[in-house]
């Protein structure tokens, strides 16, 4: 099989899979990543070659900034020490106990931190796929995201350290406390600067194409900017989307708005879907170019069961400390022991996991092979396929038997603040002072009345049959698109207020923002 048809046949059955898995209630992840691994089995031989330089900037910088835009700044502020334990705290100690498992088992102390720092992330796709569709709380989704997002910075910076410590051979405390610090710092920094830049840009050229086509190629540059000073990419990523999402909206246009989230949602989906189908089909790849003894098959196992339980033992004690503090304090307890049991059980290792092990150097400095190399990748594959297999496929039961679940109506929250935002434009428009034509205010209300409606109100403003002379009619429908306009940015803005507030989640602030771009679209297209 050609690895041009090998491909297709990839994208046909992330195709084919992606229904299926929402019929079958298995995480999408879960069933992408057995059908690579059955096409792998039944491929003769590899025939797909991945460059492992280009597997983190290519693949890393979509799904971060992909990511920021599914969330704001305030649901990170609220959970914020929720996500701080999980995405630093926790992904930290599973660098060190997995180091400490790995080199009991016989790996070098070099190659154990990367190991280390490999398999520590979690992923959120499978997780959050299975959150949403059971209607999970708010909260825990919230938490769940925050964590892949920010988890992946501090495994990755770790991973770097890690890699820069197995290729040279000689690394001080010293070098790798100024590593971290420069990592962080010019991370955000970098991040910042080609944030406000790109928002300035945004608020000039006024095209959704052009628009869409900025946000597309920023990510990219500053994953790659922030590398190249030795920063973390993947912060400057984090910073630009979040920085985006919160402030870059005004500076948008509605058509670049829908594009915008249009793309970004199918790079999301096209991207983790072929990572995750390939994931089966190069786990088989590094076994049958490697030799695989049983050792590495304990050390698989081993590794894989480390993350599973000590995750647990972490998240637990540390729910438990949370609500004592929130109790204490007069607030809202934070969750309950069978929420920690969901969270602790979703987690499932992912695309950071399987893009770092394909992107492990080949040779260290002096030009000899990096130690442990295969063993390292086939482990890291393992685990990957060990949780998204067990833990994927268990979540939806787990949580089900638990019966952790939303009370939040999702519908009368959408349907609450859609109607909230048209009254406040159905109230600018009456407000508005004397000087309107008349026919041109009572189109704008019947627009917001009903469609049918305010769509014959809307044709008579601008007919000329109503007006002395074309060039007035004219003037009066731009007189009713300035109008028009004028109300949408209050909706708009109501909305935007609300989510950034925190007074309404970002899934339904979106929903109401798409119809009321949509709809802008629709009258001055």
């Amino acid at each position: 099989m050609s690895g041009l048809v090998l491909t297709v046949v990839l994208v046909v059955g992330v195709i084919l899979l992606t229904p299926v898995a929402d019929k079958v209630r298995v995480p999408q992840p879960v069933l992408l990543t057995i059908f690579g691994l059955v096409l792998a089995l039944a491929s003769p031989s590899t025939m797909l070659s991945l460059d492992p330089a280009l597997i983190l900037p290519v693949v890393l910088p979509p799904l971060l900034f992909a990511a920021t835009q599914r969330t704001t700044v305030n649901e990170f502020r609220e959970h914020a020490s929720a996500v701080f334990v999980l995405a630093v705290g926790l992904t930290v100690a599973t660098v060190v106990v997995v180091a400490l498992v790995a080199h009991a088992a016989g790996l070098p102390w070099s190659v154990a931190w990367v190991l280390g720092a490999m398999v520590s992330p979690p992923d959120p796709v499978a997780a959050t796929a299975v959150a949403r569709r059971l209607r999970l709380p708010h909260r825990l989704v919230t938490i769940l995201e925050g964590e892949g997002m920010f988890n992946d910075a501090t495994a990755l910076v770790a991973y770097k350290v890690a890699i820069a410590a197995a290729v040279t051979g000689d690394i001080s405390a010293g070098e790798v406390g100024l590593e971290l610090v420069e990592a962080l710092v010019l991370g955000v920094l970098i991040g910042l600067a080609l944030a406000y830049v790109t928002r300035l840009v945004l608020a000039r050229i006024h095209d959704g194409q052009a628009e869409t086509t900025l946000t597309v190629l920023m990510p990219f540059g500053a994953y790659v900017g922030a590398e190249h000073v030795n920063g973390s990419g993947v912060l400057a990523v984090l910073v630009l989307g979040l920085y985006l999402r919160t402030f870059g909206h005004a500076a948008t246009t509605s058509g670049g708005w829908l594009l915008g989230r249009a793309v970004w949602s199918y790079a999301d989906f096209l991207i983790t879907s072929l990572v995750f189908a390939l994931l089966g089909f190069e786990l088989v790849a590094v076994i049958r170019s490697t030799s695989v003894t049983l050792d590495t098959v304990w050390l698989a196992l081993l590794v894989a069961g480390t993350i599973i339980v000590f995750r647990a033992v972490w998240i637990f004690p540390a729910a438990a400390i949370g609500r004592r503090r929130a109790r204490r304090r007069d607030m809202p307890v934070p969750s309950n022991w069978r929420e920690s049991a969901v969270v602790s059980w979703a987690g499932m290792r992912g695309v950071v996991t399987v893009a770092t092990a394909l992107a492990l150097p080949a040779v260290v400095t002096t030009g000899d092979p990096l130690p442990n190399r295969d063993e390292l990748v086939t482990v890291a594959l393992a685990c990957v396929l060990l949780t998204l297999v067990v833990q994927g496929l268990t979540l939806t039961p787990l949580t089900r038997l638990l019966g952790v679940g939303s009370d939040i109506d999702d519908a009368k929250e959408i349907s609450d603040l859609r109607l909230r935002a048209t009254e406040a434009a159905l109230d600018q428009i009456r407000d508005t002072s004397s000087g309107t034509d008349d026919d041109v205010r009572e189109a704008a209300i019947a627009q917001y009345e009903g469609y049918i409606e305010a769509q014959r109100r809307i044709d008579q403003a601008r007919s000329v049959g109503g007006a002395t002379d074309g060039e007035d009619a004219e003037a009066r429908g731009r007189e009713l698109e300035a109008l028009l306009t004028h109300a949408s940015d209050v909706e708009r803005q109501l909305v935007l207020g609300e989510r950034r507030r925190g007074e309404v989640s970002a899934g339904a602030a979106d929903e109401v923002l798409r119809d009321i771009e949509n709809r802008a679209l629709r009258d001055f297209s």
